[in-house]
């Protein structure tokens, strides 16, 4: 058998299996995923102006932690890394995180 006549029929068989295999099935509903959206949003109106002034604040604090505790470089990290890490905002994954698992959702 030829090479050519092998790739054509590894292509043909590829292409049967796609074509009789199942569509892969969506965990989410169209509902859900709205939800998650205008949740997310809604979130993200509050949270990124508050993670901004605390960003700000703590690397501030920091600062004037360096000065008042003599130099105490390991006191500024920790208050600069408390106040700077994200998340920046909020995405579906952080959302989920966040609720936990909701098993009564689960379809049966």
């Amino acid at each position: 058998m030829s090479k050519q006549r092998i790739v054509r029929s590894l292509a043909i068989a590829a292409l049967i299996l796609g074509l009789l295999s199942p569509p892969p099935a969506s965990a989410e509903e169209p509902d859900e995923i709205a939800g998650m959206a205008i949740g997310v949003a809604a979130g993200n109106m509050w949270f990124v102006p508050i993670k901004a002034i605390s960003v700000v604040m703590g690397a501030t604090a920091g600062a004037v932690s360096f000065v008042f505790s003599g130099g105490n470089a390991e006191l500024t990290q920790q208050i600069w890394r408390d106040t700077t890490e994200g998340p920046y905002l909020i995405t579906p994954e952080v959302a989920r995180k966040a609720i936990g698992e909701r098993p009564e959702l689960k379809k049966q």
